[in-house]
């Protein structure tokens, strides 16, 4: 699926089972929980902490994917291409960033 894609079938979903797209302000705030839903499995599963009992069934994967339909929520809501918005994040970054990363002696010892 195309990121375009992504985006008219989150738009389909909403506007057919989600009855209507929450409010740009709760989205965030929905995007802010999801995120930290993501963060608490990294902390456990990568990090130190460790995993409660009630933690125990998680599935990253499927937080993840609720981190992105949220996101892909807020730009449809905001009139966003995401398509077009990456191409040229990675643009920017590739120009930005050029020599910043191979000259970085903490990447390459």
């Amino acid at each position: 699926m195309t990121i375009k894609e992504t985006q008219e079938t989150v738009d389909n979903w909403i506007k057919t089972t989600g009855v209507r797209y929450f409010n740009e302000l709760t989205n965030t705030a929905i995007l802010m929980e999801e995120v930290g839903e993501v963060a608490r499995i990294m902390a456990r599963k990568y990090g130190e902490q460790s995993f409660k009992k009630s933690d125990e069934e998680v599935d990253l994967a499927d937080e993840m994917a609720d981190v992105l339909f949220v996101l892909v929520c807020l730009a449809n809501q905001t009139g966003i291409d995401l398509t077009e918005a990456l191409e040229k994040n990675l643009k920017k970054k590739s120009i930005r960033d050029a020599d910043r990363h191979i000259n970085n002696k903490k990447l390459n010892p």
